[in-house]
């Protein structure tokens, strides 16, 4: 028998490629017979590697066709950290229930829906406690997973909530919730220790050969740039553009955005940064505006007050009624952050794909689209949407396909994926 699935929310069709690919592994035959996905330039993607267009509006879906089994990647900015955490007084946070209604109109044997794992914290956990309790209330068990990709085979930091559901049934996959490194600082740590598994790939393993000089980064800002460094490109790996951070960053002082500062007014900015943030200055998050006498407790040499100057002067520096704060830049660069080789990247996103670097032997550019999409585990026989822009944001919306395929392994594995002949309404469920 075909084993028939719905594939919601679609995307670009990362669910459907990873349960075709576990279904070929487990030698079963599967059948799409729904696909929906708003968004017109991911329909072109789907159609360019499945040979259909999905259908528009899932609310507009008024009959599906009978599944055995639902796949829903639902939107998550209403959940998401980086989003404004609303839940379901978001409107975009309702369409949770267009997967309650369709899983109460065709009661397949199971489903997986994905999110981030801010759904899981979100309004204190009671908007998970709903989810569950809906989902219950229709006749199925749940089991919710916390997976990073960085555990599957693809170097990413992509940590994503999960919810396996079968009907009438316990799912038990035998996955384990972890959630992977931290950062990227983390996975070079821990793969130094026995406890981890020194084959796991990193971003080196996904780099193109001979990429497109298309990629380069602006002759301009690669000057910039070596020039921050003293010219050593491996000192860019990991690295990000950011003002108001410490750490493994570069500032707009050191790249010189408002006039070229020494080598002795960068090491005042990023030690600023560094201090403003300690406890005994004050409470605020992002750090504090201090006196001079109480920037000079951890200043020495006696002159800040000249270098404080000098940075007002260039605009990196500015007081109020006697208290110093940064100034920080416009850090709109073509490279925000440059991905470390030895290590993984950081979680892709739609908005920064485009944005994320790479620094190779003698020249830096950006990540291209192929590497973003090995990124998020798909092969290179996927074809991205011809334009560059719109193909680096579907694919930072994307799932980690060999997450989801391992899901979907164990859920044959398990027999929680049965044909039709065993759907819960033929055996009177």
């Amino acid at each position: 028998m075909t084993v028939r699935f719905v594939d919601l929310f679609a995307g670009v069709g990362g669910f459907r490629l990873a349960f075709e690919n576990a279904a070929q592994k487990a030698g079963s035959r599967v059948s799409c017979v729904l696909s929906s996905e708003i968004d017109k330039a991911a329909q072109e993607t789907y159609r360019l590697n499945f040979g259909e267009v999905p259908a528009g509006d899932i609310r507009e879906v008024l009959e599906p066709p009978q599944h055995d089994l639902l796949f829903a990647g639902f939107p998550c900015q209403p959940f998401s950290a980086a989003g404004k955490k609303r839940g379901f007084s978001d409107t975009r946070g309702t369409l949770f229930w267009e997967i309650e209604r369709i899983l109460k109109h065709s009661k397949p044997r199971a489903f997986v829906l994905e999110n981030v794992r801010g759904l899981l914290t979100n309004d204190g956990g009671r908007t998970i406690e709903v989810i569950l309790k809906h989902l219950s209330d229709l006749g199925y068990q749940t089991e919710t997973l916390l997976l990073n990709a960085s555990n599957y085979g693809v170097p990413q930091n992509r940590l994503r909530l999960f919810i396996v559901g079968a009907f009438g049934r316990q799912p038990d996959l035998g996955l384990q919730s972890s959630t992977g490194a931290a950062d990227t600082h983390s996975f070079k740590k821990s793969a130094q220790s026995t406890l981890w598994d020194t084959s796991a790939p990193t971003v080196a393993s996904i780099l193109e050969k001979s990429p497109s000089d298309d990629f380069l980064c602006s002759p301009s800002f690669s000057k910039k740039v070596l020039r921050a460094v003293g010219g050593d490109f491996s000192k860019l790996h990991g690295v990000r553009l950011i003002d108001y951070r410490g750490g493994n960053s570069l500032h707009s002082w050191d790249l010189g955005v408002k006039g070229s500062c020494t080598k002795r007014e960068r090491l005042f900015m990023t030690t600023l940064i560094q201090n403003r943030r300690r406890k005994i200055f004050g409470t605020h998050q992002d750090g504090k505006k201090l006196t001079l006498q109480e920037i000079e407790t951890f200043w020495e040499g006696g002159d800040a007050q000249t270098v404080i100057g000098s940075l007002e002067r260039k605009g990196y520096l500015k007081s109020h009624e006697g208290r110093y704060d940064p100034v920080c830049g416009n850090m709109s660069f073509e490279v925000f952050k440059f991905l470390d080789p030895a290590s993984i990247s950081i979680t892709l996103t739609s908005s920064d794909c485009q944005r994320l670097g790479i620094a190779e032997e003698d020249r830096i550019r950006r990540v291209t689209v192929r590497e973003c999409a090995r990124l998020m585990g798909y092969p290179d026989s996927f074809s991205p949407h011809p334009q560059n822009a719109k193909a680096y944001r579907q694919f930072g919306n994307s799932v980690a396909v060999p997450v989801v395929q391992r899901i979907c392994e164990r859920m044959f594995e398990t027999g929680l994926i049965q044909s039709a002949a065993t759907h819960p309404q033929a055996a009177g469920l």
